[in-house]
């Protein structure tokens, strides 16, 4: 929670898009949208979060380095780190996860 805390001192709750996917904060959580089919990674949090497969109702992701799998129908998430991390939609074009910190 620091950390939020410290990024809404700075004014760096908002969000940032590329060809990879965007990232978009709030005060308790992280809207992140992977783009499937290219290259897709994203900053949040500040770690990386990048797009590994979908496959079988699970989205892999590497957070940090690690890889993590996540059920797209568990409502919980999935522990990485200091984040946890929810599949919150599933298309041909994209992955959207909502990412939040975990204290």
């Amino acid at each position: 929670m620091a950390l939020m805390t410290a990024f809404l001192a700075l004014g760096l709750v908002a969000g940032c898009s590329s060809e990879a996917g965007d990232v978009s904060c709030g005060t308790s959580q992280c809207t992140v949208t992977l783009n499937r089919g290219v290259d897709a990674d994203v900053s949040v949090l500040g770690v990386t979060v990048k797009l590994v497969s979908v496959s079988n109702g699970t989205v892999t992701v590497e957070v940090g380095g690690n890889q993590v799998q996540i059920p797209v129908s568990d409502g919980e998430g999935t522990s990485a780190g200091n984040l946890n991390i929810r599949v919150s939609e599933v298309t041909d074009e994209k992955v959207t996860l909502v990412v939040t910190q975990q204290n």
